[in-house]
């Protein structure tokens, strides 16, 4: 039933009507649907099983709504599909099975490699000073801020899309970390947490500050004033002061990328919101593991980041063992091929 309710909150929120299918494919509610559902994945945001079971639930309520005469359209809703799942029964025999399927299915394709969360890599140092610099001249002060909240703290978009200015107000010092400030999140505190984990945000004091300035600005305060009853605590507002969806900052993020490549910045080819997240664990681990046991490091990362999962976290040691092995593999290839020239004299053999 989840599934079908985030169907109709997406109709809603794009003001879009589930029984309308145009003669433009790419027009309709469920193709623009399942679209998001793929861009969540990319950035993180959704498992690819949910995505995946998310679009097969509402494919099967389509199917309900036409068996109902409910929902009747001009051209097919799909291409429908037959497809064979092989089986083992069990008592060892392979069985096959055939099942109908449709053009809209997400096919459940785990990215391979030394990724981390969701398949994403984390940016460079040189990277992150080039995006900050980008964002200092060329972004709005939310979309700069939210990234800013992503880099410093790994909290994800839908954390940060749900922070109020009573969450800043309740921040407390660390009592062990100079600097830092502890944001309670997840069940209680109505600033959302995925699996409703709950935990600390740890947040920078010179960001906490820049947050809370930016709460008491006169443009903000103006979203907050026409803002509904129950939106007036949200610290990010947009200009017709409704509260950032997910799918709002996906589109920002998709015309910052577009308008960051044509300045020049070529690594944000591919770069998604949630890249910001593996960047802050990829950099909190290194340097945990410089001045603690791997087992420490482990579950402070896994503390700051609200995994459930500790395999979750343990990728970020892997990643980071894998990426040292590579870079002296590098360099063994480095000397390896400088003799190689050496021996030739720099010449073609």
């Amino acid at each position: 039933m989840r599934h079908v309710l985030s169907y109709a909150n997406f109709l809603e929120e794009n003001e879009l009507d589930w029984r309308q299918f145009p003669m433009r494919v790419d027009e309709r509610a469920l193709i623009k649907f399942r679209g998001c559902l793929l861009r969540k994945v990319e950035m993180g945001e959704l498992a690819i099983t949910t995505a995946t079971a998310r679009m097969s639930a509402v494919i099967l309520f389509y199917r309900f709504a036409q068996s109902k005469n409910l929902v009747s359209t001009q051209v097919p809703m799909w291409e429908e599909r037959r497809v064979v799942v092989r089986y083992v029964d069990s008592v060892g025999f392979g069985r096959s099975m055939a099942r109908a399927s449709t053009d809209l299915h997400i096919p459940m394709r785990r990215r391979v490699g030394n990724s981390l969360e969701d398949g994403l890599y984390p940016l460079s140092a040189t990277d992150v000073r080039a995006l900050f610099a980008y964002l200092k001249s060329n972004q709005t002060t939310e979309l700069a801020l939210m990234l800013l909240i992503g880099l410093y703290t790994g909290a994800r978009i839908g954390t940060i899309t749900t922070l109020g200015k009573r969450n800043l107000r309740a921040a407390r010092p660390d009592p062990q970390l100079k600097d830092i400030h502890l944001i309670r999140i997840g069940p209680g505190t109505s600033v959302k947490t995925k699996f409703d984990v709950s935990g600390d945000l740890m947040v920078p004091t010179e960001l906490l500050l820049r947050l809370v300035a930016y709460s008491e600005s006169t443009e903000r305060l103006k979203r907050e004033a026409r803002a509904d009853d129950k939106d007036k605590n949200i610290l990010f507002l947009t200009r017709r002061a409704k509260r950032y969806s997910v799918n709002t900052v996906d589109r920002l993020v998709e015309k910052m990328r577009a308008e960051a490549i044509r300045q020049g910045l070529q690594f944000m080819d591919s770069f998604r919101f949630h890249q910001t997240r593996a960047t802050f664990g990829t950099q909190l681990m290194r340097m945990l593991l410089g001045v603690m046991s791997a087992t420490n490091a482990l579950d402070f990362v896994r503390s700051a980041m609200l995994h459930k999962s500790e395999a979750t976290t343990m990728r970020y040691i892997k990643f980071i063992e894998n990426s040292k092995a590579k870079q002296e593999l590098s360099s063994e290839y480095s000397r390896l091929f400088t003799g190689v020239e050496e021996k030739w004299g720099g010449r073609e053999p």
